[in-house]
């Protein structure tokens, strides 16, 4: 029974080291990427391919509020995490910084992509 314990316990160390079981930021829903509410998530042109910064800050980022990472979550596979001007984190996907569109009403609405033609949905 004892060496039962102690396999358990070194199986949940590793899993908690590696990341495996955290809830992912983001789920897929009708082919877009969605935040826990349920409410559509955006990329950005101006925020550079895989450099992990997001040029939406002031303004912009009240019209499109990041989705932002908590402390103590850890990026995994296609996830990372970007530190913001304003010193707080937020998630990526696939090296793109996420955002919400503050004129989304309810989950499934798109009305941000195409937005100036730098605004997408997320996939």
């Amino acid at each position: 029974m004892k060496i039962h314990s102690l396999t358990l316990s070194a199986l949940a160390a590793l899993l908690l080291a590696t990341g495996a079981g955290a809830a992912e930021p983001a789920r897929m829903a009708g082919g877009m990427l969605v935040g826990s509410s349920g409410m559509t998530l955006y990329t950005f042109d101006k925020d550079p391919a895989g450099g992990g910064k997001s040029m939406c800050n002031g303004p912009c980022a009240t019209n499109w509020p990041p989705l932002y990472a908590q402390d103590g979550e850890q990026p995994a596979g296609d996830w990372s995490i970007v530190m913001r001007d304003d010193g707080k984190k937020q998630w990526a996907y696939k090296g793109k910084p996420l955002y919400h569109w503050s004129k989304d009403q309810k989950a499934g609405d798109t009305s941000g992509d195409g937005f100036n033609g730098a605004w997408h949905v997320a996939r």
